[in-house]
């Protein structure tokens, strides 16, 4: 059944232009084993990657900016697809960074994503690029400088490279200094939460009530006006 199914794929591959099909078709094959019709899938999706700075991503429609989940969830599987066979030419790690660089911009400050599904996707993605990048050795030093000169130091090695460290930074606005020194691989995000107002009511159904004025004190009595929409 598997084997038909991968025919099937296959065939209909060769019509196929949306993207988001090619990035999943090109994790398929991977997992497949069929080195032929990644590096195929894979070159493809290569020339529809888009560039930020130095991240990689794919979007479904030409020239338009990342609009939500489904950007993360493409990238995802692509990042997948590179890490989870061989590497190919001009696909090593280098290429993957692209990509895992892109998705971590997208990282909220709880760790997930916009939704359920590229949440998932995209850290099963992500521990792939962790396992991959893996070394046991080294330790770093992340010092980060507010605008006013206060300094936070963290320091990540071995022993605690499993724990998660965070600092409340006191200043909301103004430039932060990163620096790091030693040998590792860190990851650093910077969360910034804010209130805005909230949308105007859009319900699509609205009442409201004036109970007018009563100017007859002995007989208290007034009209209540109700309007409906």
């Amino acid at each position: 059944m598997v084997v038909k199914s991968l025919e099937c794929l296959m065939e209909a591959s060769r019509n196929i232009t949306n993207t988001f099909v090619t990035t999943l078709l090109s994790y398929t094959f991977t997992l497949a084993g069929d080195e032929q019709m990644r590096q195929n899938l894979l070159s493809n999706l290569d020339q529809q990657a888009k560039r930020e700075g130095v991240g990689r991503y794919w979007t479904l429609a030409d020239n338009a900016q990342p609009m939500g989940s489904v950007e993360v969830e493409m990238s995802a599987y692509v990042l997948l697809a590179l890490l989870s066979g061989p590497t190919l030419p001009g696909f090593g790690l280098n290429y993957s960074a692209g990509i895992v660089h892109w998705l971590t911009k997208k990282q909220n400050a709880y760790g997930g994503f916009s939704s359920t599904q590229d949440t998932v996707v995209a850290l099963q993605a992500l521990a792939k690029y962790s396992a991959a990048t893996y070394n046991p050795e080294g330790s770093i030093t992340v010092t980060v400088t507010s605008p006013s000169g206060q300094r936070n130091q963290f320091t990540v090695n071995r022993n605690n490279r499993l724990l998660y460290q965070e600092k409340q930074l006191q200043e909301a606005t103004g430039t932060y200094k990163l620096r790091t020194e030693g040998k590792g691989c860190v990851f650093v995000q910077f969360a910034l939460h804010y209130n805005i107002p909230p949308p105007p009511d859009s319900l699509a159904f609205k009442i409201g009530a004036n109970s007018g004025v009563c100017n007859n004190t002995k007989n208290t009595a007034f009209t209540l006006t109700t309007t409906l929409r």
